[in-house]
C-alpha cells in the first residue's frame, strides 16, 4: 500500500466523540489534501467587515496623491478608470496598520450605491444593493456567498452592537423577510460556534465554554496521534486557534473589569460595556472559526443599521453620532476621532489577516484563498450621498481577483462606464463560482448606464 493511501486511510478512519462537530472539518480537509484533491483541500473564504458611520474616501487616498480637484465634499469628475499602484505609496494614517499587506490589497473608489440612500445607514441595502428602509427585501451578498461556500456554519455573523441588546438584525439577510442576526455578545457567539462539545447540565455555561479543550481532549489526542508530517503540523495550527479561544474566554472578564476602572467619567453617557474589548473578542472568535474550518464566510459588524453607531468611551469618544456632526471630544477635530477609530479597526483587520497568513494551507497559507471586504454600512459618510462607496479588498481568493497593490478610481456617477456596488457583488459571486449578472435592485438614476455584469478590471 502506498504512503498516500495509508495517510488517506488513517484520516478517514479516525472516529470522534464529543469533538466530532469541531474536528471533522479540519480532518476532512487534511484527507482531501492527502488525496490530492486541491478543490476540497483549499477552501475559498470571504470575510466582510462592516463599520458604521461612513468610510471617508480620502482615507483610501495614498499620501501625496491628489484625488479631488478642490473642496472636501466635491466628487471626482473622471469619466474613465484611473489606476495607480500602492507598492511605492504611503497609506493614509487611518489605514496605516494595513501597510504590511498593501501588495495584496485593492482600494476601490467611485462605486455608487444610491439605491440604498438613507439619512444614515443603508441598513440591509449596504450588503444587498436595495432600498435602505424596507427591511430585508432580498438576500445580502454575505449570505449569498455563504450558500456558495458552504461549511458547518454557512455564515457566521458576529460583532459589536451600536444599540442595545445581544443581536443586530439590520445588516444581513438570508432572503426576503429573513434577517440574519449579528451576534453582539462574545459569550453568546462563543457558545453558538463551539458549544457543541460542552455536554452535561451540571456545570455552568461559562465553565463549559472555558474548558472547551477538556471536552475535546480524548478526540484531540487520538486524532493527533494518528497524524504524521504535514497533517500533524496543520492540525497543531488548528488547535492553536482553540487555545486562543480558551485563553480569551478567561481573560475577557478580567480585562473588562480593568478597563472599566479607566473609562472616563461621562455620567449618563458612560456605557457599562467596553466596546473595543468586545470587538477584539469577536475578531478572535471569527478567526478561530475560519481556522477551524467551521465556516467559510464571516460578517464582522461594528455597529450599523439605523443610527446604531456605537460608543467608545474608553477612547474618550462617547458618541459616534456626535463626531459625525463635528464633535471633537478633546481633539483638534472630529476627523481626528474618525482616524483614531479607523486605526483601531484596521489594526483588528490586520491581526485577522496576519492570523490567516501565518496558518499553512496546501503549499501556501489560508490568506492565499481568502478575501476580506472592508466597507461601511453608510458608504462614504455620516450623512451619505452614496454617489461613491469606498471599499478595501484584501486577498485574491485563490487567484480569482486582481488585488496586487492597486488603487482604482472608477468613472463618476452617470458616466457610461460607471460601476455600482451591485456590480462588485456580482464580481464576488463570479469569483466564488456562483456567477450572476444582476444583484439587488437597479438604480433608477442610472437608466442610461448598463448596471448588469461584473467589474472586469477586478477579475483575474
Amino acid at each position: 500500500m502506498s504512503t498516500e493511501l495509508t495517510r488517506r486511510s488513517l484520516l478517514k478512519g479516525i472516529t470522534l466523540g464529543a469533538g466530532a462537530t469541531l474536528l471533522s472539518p479540519i480532518l476532512a480537509q487534511l484527507a482531501a489534501h492527502a488525496a490530492g484533491d486541491e478543490q476540497h483541500a483549499l477552501r475559498k473564504r470571504v470575510v466582510f467587515v462592516v463599520q458604521s458611520n461612513g468610510l471617508n474616501p480620502n482615507h483610501l487616498v495614498p499620501v501625496g496623491v491628489k484625488r479631488r480637484p478642490d473642496g472636501r465634499n466635491e466628487r471626482p469628475t473622471n469619466d474613465k478608470l484611473e489606476e495607480l499602484t500602492l507598492h511605492d505609496k504611503e497609506l493614509h494614517s487611518a489605514l496605516e496598520p494595513l501597510t504590511p499587506f498593501k501588495d495584496r490589497m485593492a482600494f476601490v473608489q467611485g462605486l455608487s450605491g444610491r439605491i440604498a440612500i438613507s439619512d444614515h445607514s443603508a441598513n440591509h441595502g449596504a450588503l444587498g444593493a436595495y432600498g435602505a428602509n424596507r427591511g430585508a427585501m432580498m438576500q445580502t451578498i454575505d449570505s449569498a456567498i455563504g450558500e456558495a461556500l458552504p461549511g458547518t456554519f454557512s455564515h457566521v455573523a458576529v460583532g459589536l452592537n451600536g444599540g442595545e441588546g445581544p443581536m443586530n438584525y439590520r445588516v444581513s439577510a438570508a432572503g426576503p423577510g429573513k434577517e440574519v442576526p449579528i451576534i453582539c455578545s462574545p459569550d453568546l457567539a462563543f457558545a453558538s460556534l463551539f458549544g457543541s462539545v460542552a455536554e452535561g447540565s451540571g456545570k455552568a455555561a461559562f465553565d463549559r465554554r472555558t474548558n472547551l479543550l477538556d471536552f475535546m481532549a480524548d478526540d484531540v489526542r487520538r486524532s493527533r496521534a494518528e497524524l504524521v508530517g504535514d497533517e500533524r503540523q496543520k492540525f497543531d495550527r488548528y488547535l492553536e486557534a482553540f487555545e486562543t479561544l480558551h485563553n480569551r474566554q478567561r481573560e475577557l472578564v478580567a480585562k473588562t473589569e480593568e478597563l472599566k476602572k479607566v473609562v472616563p467619567k461621562l455620567g449618563e453617557k458612560a456605557t457599562t460595556s467596553v466596546s473595543s474589548l468586545i470587538l477584539e473578542a469577536q475578531f478572535e472568535i471569527a478567526g478561530a472559526a475560519l481556522v477551524a474550518g467551521l465556516t467559510n464566510v464571516v460578517t464582522l459588524a461594528s455597529g450599523g443599521g439605523g443610527q446604531q453607531f456605537g460608543k467608545f468611551p474608553e477612547f474618550n469618544i462617547p458618541d459616534l453620532h456626535g463626531i459625525g456632526h463635528g464633535n471633537a471630544y478633546g481633539r483638534e477635530s472630529s476627523e481626528d476621532c474618525f482616524v483614531e477609530l479607523r486605526r483601531f479597526h484596521t489594526r483588528l483587520i490586520a491581526g485577522l489577516v496576519a492570523k490567516l497568513q501565518n496558518t499553512p494551507e496546501g503549499s501556501g497559507t489560508m490568506l492565499d484563498n481568502t478575501l476580506l471586504v472592508y466597507l461601511s454600512d453608510s458608504g462614504e459618510g455620516h450623512h451619505p450621498s452614496l454617489y461613491e462607496w469606498p471599499v478595501v479588498l484584501i486577498g485574491n481568493l485563490g487567484g480569482k481577483l486582481k488585488t496586487d497593490g492597486r488603487y482604482l478610481q472608477f468613472p463618476n456617477y452617470g458616466t457610461p462606464n460607471h460601476r455600482t456596488m451591485a456590480n462588485l457583488y456580482c464580481t464576488l459571486l463570479h469569483a466564488v463560482g456562483k456567477p450572476r449578472d444582476k444583484f439587488g435592485v437597479p438604480d433608477p438614476g442610472l437608466r442610461d448606464v448598463d448596471q448588469t455584469g461584473v467589474i472586469s478590471e477586478l477579475l483575474a
